[in-house]
């Protein structure tokens, strides 16, 4: 089995906080505003549920990894054997052995002797606990080229490219919007729309819009981080460091200014946001689906964890606390503000009537969190959507003998031109997020773990057998489950493209 250096491994405890920091990003800024169509009763529901559903299918991509490693560990025990046959006579015990593995059936240890351990040193290697783990990183995209066949690989890459090109297109119009209501917070109106900033000046006395320097703002902000797509981005520990840091400052300043508007009731009559409204379960839908999603990123976090024992434990409780957090930062904002903008940090925009220094220091820190946090993300996505996109198009076993503008130019354009040309015409952050979410979303998220787990299943029992035990498998065991994530995962897109077409 391939052991890790222990420079690559990392307590539970780093592993806690990495995934928290995962699965708290974007969506998060996104989600007070979608709370607020819903209501707060009826979106406290959709979010548990939410919560509760991608909970469920991260145990899924769990037992999928531990799958795949032991599937992996078997061949490789199988190829083992198979060459030390070759160095014995016919009549050894070792051929007998061959003949039947010991790990292939669900009868294991029944078949250990004394003289085969003795022959065989090698089977004490893939004892029952050794079996099903997570010793190797082994990605969505290597698992999905395990178990589906081409069909079922294309589906997957295709969706993984459009989820990551709607996480681009996100990013992009965050960056952009903020920048801009920096530039020109003083005419930005709370009550103000995507439509009004067509027609609204930026400056007094100016032919330029608010959406004329939106534009202007996604110009820069691209020319500025898109040629990192032509190239590899490494060694971002730090960055990513900051990134954790700034996030943890801007989420708990935004939660105590609603707390404290509570308190200091600075609105009269007191806001009342109504209870629940059906028809904003589309915009939550999408929303929380974006802000629980880490799926694919999951085999990069729990590697390197050196303790596993305690990884169901580990998850449950992100996925509780992740869920509280939401819900007080969604809870605070509705009942703090009136009127919530699709990306709640521009609630705190710059006001040109502050006197206090520090305060209107927090007001422009919390108007460019955005542009901190993101804008260190963005290479990273648009290099892991140009990867993509080649596996997707191109013989990844052969990419040198392509030419240098297909490898080198032509995908990267691919891979950041759409998304610039949708935010070209639209800025509203919250349309993104639905779509990317309950589309792409639904299908990282949801379906895929969902296919991966029943196809694992399938094969480490034919291969393996049942009478090895799965340390790592689901709680949620029975096909009723995955039955019911797929049912809800239709009823999600059916009510999202209901709502569209209106």
């Amino acid at each position: 089995m391939p052991n890790r250096s222990a420079q690559e491994e990392y307590p539970t405890w780093i592993g806690f906080i990495f995934i928290f920091n995962l699965i708290v990003g974007t969506g998060a800024l996104t989600l007070p505003s979608a709370f607020s169509h819903a209501g707060w009763l009826l979106g406290t529901v959709l979010i548990v549920v939410l919560a509760f559903a991608s909970y469920v299918t991260v145990t899924f991509v769990i037992e999928t990894m531990a799958c795949a490693n032991a599937i992996q560990n078997w061949k490789r025990l199988q190829f083992i054997k198979r060459d030390r046959v070759l160095e014995h006579d016919e009549d050894s015990n070792v051929e007998l052995i061959a003949e039947e593995p010991l790990i292939a059936t669900g009868a294991a240890d029944e078949q250990l002797t004394d003289a085969s351990i003795e022959q065989t040193p090698l089977n004490i290697m893939y004892s029952r606990n050794q079996y099903y783990s997570l010793s190797s990183k082994l990605e969505l995209g290597e698992m999905a080229n395990l178990f589906f066949g081409r069909n079922g690989r294309f589906v997957f890459y295709f969706c993984l490219a459009v989820y990551l090109y709607g996480d681009l297109s996100i990013y992009t119009a965050a960056v952009s919007k903020s920048l801009r209501d920096v530039i020109c917070s003083h005419n930005h109106s709370m009550n103000a729309t995507d439509n009004d900033d067509v027609i609204t000046r930026c400056w007094e006395e100016s032919v330029l819009s608010r959406f004329d320097i939106y534009r202007l703002c996604l110009v820069v902000f691209v020319g500025i981080l898109g040629p990192f797509v032509f190239f590899n981005v490494q060694k971002t520990k730090y960055l990513q460091l900051i990134t954790v840091l700034f996030r943890w400052l801007a989420f708990s300043v935004m939660i105590s200014i609603a707390i404290h508007r509570l308190f200091a009731q600075q609105t009269v009559p007191p806001i009342t946001p109504e209870r629940a409204n059906i028809n904003g379960i589309p915009y939550l839908i999408g929303t929380c689906i974006y802000s629980f999603m880490c799926h694919h990123s999951l085999p990069s976090l729990l590697t390197p964890i050196s303790n596993k024992k305690g990884l169901k434990k580990l998850i449950s409780m992100d996925y509780f606390l992740i869920c509280a957090f939401y819900l007080s930062l969604a809870l605070t904002g509705i009942f703090a503000f009136s009127e919530i903008k699709d990306l709640y940090t521009l609630n705190f925009v710059p006001n040109s009537d502050q006197d206090s220094t520090f305060l209107k220091a927090i007001e422009y820190f919390l108007a460019l969190f955005p542009v901190f946090t993101l804008s260190t993300s963005f290479p990273i996505i648009a290099i892991t959507l140009r990867s993509n996109l080649q596996t997707l198009f191109l013989d990844t076993t052969q990419l040198d003998s392509y030419n240098f503008f297909l490898r080198r130019v032509f995908f990267p354009l691919l891979a950041i031109l759409p998304p610039v040309v949708v935010c070209f015409f639209t800025e509203s952050v919250i349309s993104l997020v639905g779509f990317t979410g309950c589309y792409a979303g639904t299908a990282i998220q949801y379906l895929i773990p969902v296919y991966l787990v029943y196809h694992a299943r399938r094969a480490c029992d034919s291969m393996i057998g049942r009478g090895i035990v799965n340390d790592f498998r689901s709680p949620f065991k029975g096909n009723g489950w995955l039955l019911l994530i797929v049912s809800w995962t239709i009823a999600c897109l059916v009510l999202v493209t209901i709502d569209l077409m209106k």
